[in-house]
């Protein structure tokens, strides 16, 4: 990657732009059959409880079909199978899955919005860092000596890049993350606790996102490492010398341990935690929550529970557990009725 050099300025300022769709447009972007009015048409989007006119909504959870009834969206994506009970006013596209379609929608209308390129004045960016073609780096953001970004970036205000960390292109980086901060690493000795330094870096590679307030530690030696595809929730902590493979989904605040190895293509609930040293095999789903303190088995694995188990295992675990101030007291009477026996002999 070349280094450019860094053009202090910002382009376009955010102005989305009032855009109408018709019906039947819309219908033969996803592939969709229209059930109503196919020249009905809308300029934004809303939740079905809260549709106005105008506006496309989409229903594709079966506890809010009630409200597909009184909605004022003009227009709602639903799927094939759904069956209604009464009439409704707003004009229906019925495609295979709703949801999915509605997210092709927003992906095209995101596309047709202005796109803020440059760095702003207000950030600093060292001297010695790489920037690559149509990077955008907010205000407040700080991007260390050695940083390497590639094309199509974006750095949101007050991330923070230490030095020698490296990010691949159509990264997304929201505000407030820190990537590259030094590792959790300290040795005992008999007066307190001596720093290990942390001497490695961060690699982040192409299309990852990050959420806000996300920290991702650099490594004692060699690097972290977030592989392509990644996408990352708000408030996780990523150790140093961690690896997230390709594709994997992290939802908030999941905490990493260090060296803590995860496969491609999971999917890791809120709050989940890992202790360090362990390997997590690739297609693995973590529940909320979930304590994985060990390696996993296998591809497909599905966990829940802290420590982490099979669902089948936590959810007779946890019918026991209910009744166990019950079991308790059958034991307890069990006690006595034993000891009254012996006294009787």
């Amino acid at each position: 990657m070349k280094r450019r050099p860094i053009a202090r300025t910002t382009k376009h300022i955010y102005n989305p732009q009032r855009m109408e769709f018709t019906a039947k447009q819309i219908a033969e972007f996803i592939g969709g059959k229209v059930e109503g009015d196919e020249n009905a048409t809308v300029n934004t989007f809303a939740k079905i409880e809260e549709g106005k006119p105008g506006a496309i909504a989409f229903l594709s959870n079966p506890k809010y079909t009630h409200y597909i009834y009184d909605t004022k969206a003009s227009i709602v994506l639903v799927n094939d199978d759904v069956e209604l009970e009464h009439p409704v006013t707003a004009t229906l596209i019925r495609v295979k899955n709703a949801y999915e379609c509605v997210a092709k929608l927003l992906q095209m209308y995101a596309a047709t919005l202005p796109k803020k390129t440059g760095i702003d004045p207000l950030a600093f960016v060292s001297k010695s860092a790489e920037i690559g073609a149509d990077v955008y780096i907010a205000p407040f953001a700080y991007i260390g000596d050695g940083v390497k970004i590639g094309d199509g970036t974006k750095i949101f205000p007050h991330v923070c890049i230490y030095d020698g960390c490296r990010i691949g292109r159509n990264v997304t980086i929201h505000a407030g993350a820190v990537i590259g901060a030094d590792g959790f690493g300290f040795a005992p000795n008999q007066e307190g606790y001596d720093k290990i330094p942390q001497l490695g870096i961060v690699i982040i590679e192409d299309n990852v996102e990050i959420g806000a307030n996300t920290c991702v530690d650099r490594s004692t030696m060699g690097q972290t490492v977030i592989h392509k595809g990644v996408k990352l929730d708000n408030l996780i902590q990523v150790a140093h010398n961690c690896e997230i493979g390709e594709n994997t989904v992290m939802s908030a605040q999941v905490g990493m341990a260090g060296s803590t190895k995860i496969g491609s293509w999971c999917m890791v609930g809120g709050q989940a935690g890992f202790s360090g040293h362990i390997h997590v095999a690739d297609r693995t789903n973590v529940g909320a929550q979930c304590g994985v303190i060990n390696s996993t088995k296998g591809n497909g694995e599905t966990l829940i529970g802290s420590p982490a188990m099979d669902p089948k295992v936590f959810f007779k675990a946890k019918a026991l557990y209910r009744r166990l101030p019950d079991m308790y007291r059958e034991l307890a009477d069990l006690r006595r009725e034993l000891e009254e026996l012996k006294k009787q002999k």
